[in-house]
């Protein structure tokens, strides 16, 4: 997930701030549960130990830090859960404006290095302000460009992007014959501006209808953050991203130009929808990432294999048929779109060759997508289901 937190927190009254906003953090934080926080528009060298104590971990120890540089003007920061990945480094790079920062993680389970960039691009029309995004982009662009072939890594952020043809979304998705620094947008609008009515279930600025306080106006109506990746991630093989996971939250298609908390809203609960409102004026944006079987692993290696889940999509029972290669414990489980566990089940000293479990429990959810993963010591496979009615 990826969240531009709005000058967190203002230095001036910081006190203030955790007692009015650190609770709204707090809410979203534990209802979308992400296992990776990135954020923006972090104002004091204190701002990411302070939101790693009253959000991330104010009701657990699950989250931890990485190394912060505070530079000029608001800053990157992120948060990861300690149980999945090792942090490596934090390195900065400098740019005209705000420093694009690179958090390098590691996967613990199979050994997969993943880079996520984390951008404030330059704010506001006019072609100076897309000149200067540009610009912040060709410094992006000459580390992804010296990556090796096959490198894992995503850009997130508030880029300030306002439509498919400027010059700083250009550069992302530009294609060199030599080297393979590119971004892919998995939503792929084919227009000019997207500040359209018809693109409004990808708006994620702003959850305020009237400019207050710090917050800016104007109701949802700009695409603002994003979540783009490099050609290795668009592959299904090592880190690998779930088509059509990308997901502002609390953004129903309905609050175009309105407040994200006017009226019902039917992403989020209630209360989701007014934390969201009072937390920022960016909505944060989360995107679903596998990582299973690295290139280059044998399958023999693996103890789970030739996985088939069936029907799929399914409107009652799901059927789950694998091939164990050893008596090793394998864990099924489930997760809704946001990363909540809702079913889960462990099968002792399981027994070697072809084995099908069926998921009863998959009737009675509602309908929506779901992710299933078998984990043993030696394998992780995931599989997207769709359930129906």
């Amino acid at each position: 997930m990826s969240w531009n937190l709005l000058n967190w927190p203002v230095t001036s009254n910081a006190i203030a701030d955790s007692t009015t906003r650190c609770p709204n953090y707090r809410a979203v934080v534990e209802y979308v549960n992400p296992d990776i926080l990135v954020t923006q528009e972090n104002a004091a060298t204190y701002s990411t130990t302070w939101f790693l104590n009253c959000a991330m971990n104010a009701n657990g120890n699950a989250y931890r830090q990485g190394s912060y540089i505070h530079g000029y003007d608001t800053n990157n920061g992120i948060f990861y859960k300690d149980s999945l990945f090792q942090f490596l480094s934090n390195t900065r790079i400098q740019t005209e404006l705000r420093d694009i920062n690179e958090f390098k993680l590691l996967f613990k389970e199979t050994g997969d290095t993943l880079r996520i960039y984390s951008v404030h691009l330059k704010a506001s029309s006019g072609s100076l302000n897309e000149a200067a995004r540009a610009a912040e982009v060709d410094s992006l662009r000459k580390v992804t460009n010296q990556l090796p072939y096959g490198s894992n890594f995503i850009v997130c952020g508030d880029f300030n992007i306002y439509e498919t043809f400027e010059s700083s979304f250009s550069k992302l998705l530009q294609i060199n014959s030599n080297d393979e620094g590119h971004f892919i947008d998995p939503i792929n609008l084919q227009d000019t501006l997207w500040n359209k009515y018809i693109y409004r279930q990808y708006h994620t600025q702003s959850t305020h209808d009237l400019q207050s306080g710090g917050f800016v106006g104007g109701g949802l109506d700009d695409r603002f953050d994003m979540i783009l990746f490099s050609e290795a991630v668009a592959q299904t093989t090592g880190v690998y991203y779930i088509a059509g996971s990308t997901t502002p939250v609390g953004n129903d298609g309905n609050h175009y130009n309105k407040a994200i908390n006017d009226g019902f809203n039917a992403a989020v609960p209630a209360n989701i929808a007014n934390a969201l409102f009072g937390a920022s004026d960016h909505l944060p944006i989360y995107a679903q990432f596998d990582i299973g079987p690295t290139s280059g692993i044998d399958d023999f290696n693996r103890d789970v294999t030739d996985v088939l889940v069936f029907p799929n999509p399914a409107s009652s029972s799901i059927y789950v048929e694998y091939t164990s290669r050893s008596s090793a414990d394998i864990t099924i489980s489930l997760t809704d779109l946001s990363g909540k566990i809702i079913y889960v089940s462990t099968i002792k000293n399981n027994r070697i060759g072809r084995t099908v479990q069926s998921i009863p429990e998959f009737a009675s959810l509602k309908s929506g997508v779901y992710f299933l993963s078998i984990r043993t010591n030696k394998s992780l496979i995931n599989r997207k289901l769709i359930k129906v009615e």
